[in-house]
């Protein structure tokens, strides 16, 4: 039941926390709230179903602490980041850490109860993923290469994007206007068929992995392996 679910607040804006908890609190949810990363790290953050992050926060970051919890300490509590910024390297950044969803201050109550309920469903139905168990494809962040059962492939830099938010989405739908926004940015004038073009020409280069790259008719785009 959602009213059994803990949510851990981190944040160093004591009136967003306090925006934030009182809305989710009406919604049924056990609430608690940090005002750094640090001060999070001493609350036992395994005990919660869901993390709220910050992004930008004193001497270690959302992204930071997000990082430890999964590589370090191994923790698997699903993540919402929140920012301030709002470009390409943030949120490709977010995703790679195995971020849940991500949204942009300043940004609707309605739509983060929303976006928190459809976490804390997905993490229900045990429909988390993580990039490192997709078997079989192995990304090069650092070189931007992408090698399917060992052998690389010739992708552009949308498409390497692309692939990695997907495949990094944990499951997740994004929608056409998701995937302009991160990818391409605010700053160039595409179309939707772009999208569709592009998931068009990765379905073909990753051989029988195209078939994961699955259309939600109305909704938008995820990677599911099959």
């Amino acid at each position: 039941m959602d009213k059994e679910k803990r949510i851990l607040i981190v944040d160093d804006e004591e009136d967003l926390c306090e925006i934030l908890q009182y809305n989710l609190s009406n919604e049924g949810y056990l609430t608690e709230v940090a005002y750094s990363s640090e001060e999070a790290l001493g609350m036992k953050p395994d005990r919660f179903d869901l993390l709220i992050l910050d992004v930008m926060m004193g001497e270690m970051s959302g992204f930071r602490l997000a990082d430890k919890l999964r590589k370090e300490l191994h923790f698997e509590v699903p993540v919402i980041f929140l920012t301030a910024k709002d470009t390409e390297n943030d949120l490709l950044t977010g995703f790679s850490l195995g971020a849940d969803d991500y949204m942009t201050k300043p940004f609707s109550i309605n739509e983060l109860k929303a976006r928190v309920k459809a976490v804390l469903n997905r993490t229900d139905s045990g429909s988390r993923s993580s990039a490192d168990q997709v078997k079989g494809i192995e990304f090069d962040n650092s070189r931007k290469n992408v090698l399917i059962e060992g052998n690389p492939i010739e992708l552009t830099r949308k498409e390497y994007d692309l692939l990695f938010m997907l495949v990094t989405g944990n499951g997740k739908v994004f929608s056409r206007e998701d995937i302009l926004r991160v990818i391409w940015g605010n700053d160039v004038i595409v179309t939707d068929r772009t999208v569709d073009v592009n998931i068009a020409r990765l379905r073909t280069k990753l051989g029988k992995f195209g078939n994961s790259l699955k259309n939600k008719t109305g909704f938008g785009y995820y990677f599911e392996l099959q």
